[in-house]
């Protein structure tokens, strides 16, 4: 497979015209190329070149090649990318690039991303305090970016605005542009970040000048790092503001290729960053981490979409398996109460909206349409039929009979644990109800003492492996059967899941309220005090005892996989966030369930 082709850019400024017109003569003369990289300030620094910008963003020109920038600040950038973040095709956690027009992506944050099989880290924005919404990183960013410089691989390339400080020690001073100073324009931080990613290739802007660093030797890596600092498109003084590279993405080479060093190799500028001592940075950091934007993307318009594609009339797949559709009346779809009345009677929801459904027999749900009768009579909410109709039908009743009872490893009074259908990782664990409850929150107080009792022994079961326990719970105000969720994370990964889980919350546009206890019974008394039933809400339980909350407001889009997803990431698992592309025949569920209970018996509060 050919490497793929890259061109690399410094400051945009909004100068687009040119910045394509130059972009379209290399690609006719050297190309095609792949993408472009774009760093430094993406968007005007004066409110004359606005037009030329908004002329892409609006449609009325073209973005030749698929384009990412991370330079987000500017004349303009405030209202273009407020109205990108509110777009919902970019609803979710992306660390691939938010969609700004056509082949022009948006890096928020930082990140990192597989393009044409290359690693690619960013740090978008800059350094700076003032409570800007854009053009700034935080520190979740950062410690994000240390996260990665602690997995396995090796990343690409890495692209940062700023230059990093003390690049150009032990450079050739010949070689270094001038009237270029260290201490004018230059990050300390990204310097410190840059040690530790080790990325093949940094490319940076800002200074406003072209500089090719010679390589130079990192520090407990074999691989070399190239620097590259570009200058502003159309710049007077006619330096190079456009780079092309066609390197080998590092998983596909040879250990001798990653290891060749140059003849002008020189020692790392870092060098001094590298020795400073890092015991505060280590509580923040963990390993093998992958933040894959695939499975935190979350756009209930493409999922509406997709399940209304059959054959038979569109519905909207929202409306019917939950009751409301936050777009209204703007909604593309009917919103037909027939379709979901056959939804509370347990009929499947590929046969209610395709006609069909694939998994025929192996189908749980009925694959016809309920007439109103006796058992189906409507029944005010909340009355002893509707709620003993409901439990025939439920998942998680043990008397119905779609439960999957196989799957039941353990029953107790209260609760009863069962691994989950379409698991995560192994050991992956449902703590449930036995009674038709919404949520865990609202059983009577004294039903948390087996609760705990269940977490706890999940926790040393999971310890005697090497692991932590990580409980998160989705409820929403139309639930029906509570499920806690218990995931095992390896030891060496658990420091970094606040990090993670705080990362996330923030690309979906949130923030936890977060709070520390010195047991589990006391954070789940606190969690009571602030459940409210009105609104649906999100929590999930750190083994380092940590609660990290929210409260979901009634028009908020929340993705209701959203701790799943998380911690798909977290594990490298990223294929595996949706339950629905892991689920495996009932023998083999049978065979998994068998097996757990006989590891767990010694644990077991139940025995």
């Amino acid at each position: 497979m050919a490497s793929p082709r890259i061109l690399l850019c410094g400051d945009v400024l909004g100068r687009l015209n040119q910045l394509f017109k130059r972009v379209n003569s290399v690609n006719k003369s050297a190309g095609p190329f792949d993408a472009l990289f774009c760093v430094g300030q993406f968007f005007p620094d004066e409110p004359d070149r606005l037009d030329e910008l908004m002329d892409y963003v609006e449609r009325r020109a073209q973005v030749p090649l698929p384009t990412y920038f991370i330079g987000d600040y500017g004349v303009g950038a405030p209202k273009v990318l407020s109205a990108v973040s509110r777009n919902s095709a970019n609803q979710g956690f992306k660390m691939d690039g938010f969609k700004v027009c056509d082949n022009l992506f948006w890096l928020k944050g930082s990140g990192k991303f597989t393009f044409h099989g290359l690693s690619v880290a960013y740090l978008s924005g800059r350094q700076l305090s003032n409570g800007q919404q854009f053009g700034t990183y935080s520190q979740i960013d950062i410690d994000t970016l240390r996260a990665f410089a602690e997995e396995p691989g090796i990343v690409d390339f890495f692209l940062s605005n700023e230059w990093p400080s003390g690049i150009t020690n032990r450079a050739t001073v010949s070689d270094i542009p001038a009237g270029i100073s260290d201490s004018s324009g230059s990050d300390s931080t990204v310097s410190q970040l840059v040690a530790e990613i080790k990325p093949r290739y940094h490319i940076a802007g800002t200074k406003g000048a072209y500089y090719a660093r010679e390589p130079y030797f990192n520090v407990d890596a074999v691989h070399v790092t190239r620097f590259l600092g570009l200058a502003s498109v159309g710049n007077k003084e006619k330096q190079k503001f456009l780079h092309a590279l066609s390197p080998t993405p590092s998983s596909a080479m040879a250990a001798a290729e990653i290891s060749a060093k140059p003849p002008n190799t020189t020692l790392s500028p870092y060098t001094l960053v590298d020795q400073v001592d890092r015991r505060k940075e280590t509580t923040k950091r963990a390993s093998d981490i992958e933040l894959d934007s695939q499975y935190w993307r979350y756009d209930v318009s493409n999922k509406r979409q997709k399940h209304g594609n059959g054959d038979t009339n569109k519905v909207c797949f929202k409306f019917i398996s939950s009751g409301t559709c936050p777009r209204g009346e703007k909604c593309n779809f009917p919103h037909d109460a027939d379709a979901r009345e056959q939804f509370l009677r347990g009929v499947c929801l590929d046969f209610i909206i395709k006609g069909k459904c694939e998994k025929g027999p192996a189908c749980n749900f009925k694959h016809s349409l309920q007439d109103d009768g006796e058992n189906h009579s409507r029944k005010r909410p909340g009355s002893s039929n509707t709620n003993a109709n409901r439990s025939k039908e439920c998942w998680f009743c043990l008397s119905s009979p779609n439960v999957e009872s196989h799957l039941v490893t353990s029953i107790g009074e209260n609760f009863y644990c069962a691994l989950a259908k379409g698991p995560l990782v192994q050991d992956h664990v449902l703590i449930i109800p036995v009674e038709h409850m919404p949520n865990t929150l609202s059983l009577p107080a004294d039903s948390e003492t087996e609760l705990g009792k269940f977490q706890n022994s999940l926790k040393l079961y999971y310890k005697n492996q090497g692991k932590e326990a990580v409980f998160f719970e989705w409820i929403s105000i139309r639930g029906t059967h509570a499920n806690l969720q218990a995931v095992p994370v390896p030891s060496s990964k658990a420091a970094v899941l606040k990090d993670i889980f705080t990362l996330a919350a923030e690309k979906l546009g949130f923030e936890f309220v977060t709070k520390k206890f010195s047991n589990n019974s006391e954070g789940r008394k606190w969690l009571r005090t602030q459940f409210d039933k009105n609104f649906s809400c999100f929590y999930v339980e750190l083994p380092e005892g940590s609660i990290l909350l929210h409260l979901i407001e009634e028009n908020e889009k929340f993705p209701a996989q959203f701790g799943r997803e998380v911690v798909a990431g977290l594990l490298n698992v990223a294929d595996r966030a949706d339950w629905r592309n892991c689920t495996i025949g009932k023998d083999e569920e049978t065979k998994l369930a068998e097996n757990f209970k006989k590891r767990f018996q010694v644990f077991d509060p139940s025995q």
